[in-house]
Order: structure tokens, then sequence, then C-alpha cells
């Protein structure tokens, strides 16, 4: 489930990235032509990102997209789940959805037995 949450409902996005495969010249243009109408190139990083908030038609095309990437030339795809920016103001994930509990759960993956969340 999906909302626009209220200030102190836990908000969380899917932070997605793709690292360029090594590739030449040519291969690697072909690889942002790709990319670049759905992710956000990062030039030092030879990276891209986006974040998803919804899982809607946007979302299944980037998805489509990276998953294309990822076959056709090898590019490696990251997917973690962070607290959505303050300043973010498009879609997210609450707590009151299943995909926004295992959000939650893989956010606090780290977080030893017992200790308490950090707020």
């Amino acid at each position: 489930m999906t909302s626009t949450p209220h200030p102190n409902t836990p908000r969380w996005l899917l932070e997605v990235t793709a690292a360029a495969a090594p590739a030449g010249p040519a291969a690697f243009e072909e690889q942002r032509q790709l990319l670049r109408s759905v992710t956000a190139f990062h030039p030092a990083s030879r990276t891209w990102g986006t974040y998803i908030g919804a899982l809607d038609v946007r979302a299944l095309t980037v998805l489509q997209l990276l998953y294309g990437a990822a076959q056709r030339f090898g590019t490696e795809i990251r997917i973690q789940v962070i607290a959505a920016p303050a300043t973010w103001n498009g879609p997210c994930f609450t707590e009151a959805g299943e995909l926004a509990a295992l959000a939650a759960a893989e956010a606090d993956h780290g977080r030893q037995l017992g200790q308490l969340p950090v707020s």
C-alpha cells in the first residue's frame, strides 16, 4: 500500500542503482541510452539511480528496463530499502502494507536481537 503519509508515519522507498558494466564506448553509450529515460546518471561513479515509492506502471517500467540492461550488458542492479528523505515529495511505502513491513524489516536487518530500533 502506498499513500501520502502523516508527518510521523515511517516512510520507505526502494532505492534502485545500476552500475555500468565494463564496456567499450559504444556499448556504454547503449547502456546509457537504455537507462536514461528511467534513471538519473551519475558520471563520477558511472552509476544510474532512482527511487520507487509505489508499485505502479512507472516502477514496472524501471524494473523491466534495468532487467534488460542486466541481461544484455551485465549491468549490476541493486535494490535496497531506505527511509524516505525529508525532501521526498513522491509516493512512498508506509507501515500499512505488506511490502512496507518487509521494507521495515530489511531496513532493520543489522539490528542485534533485543536491541531497540533507532528512531
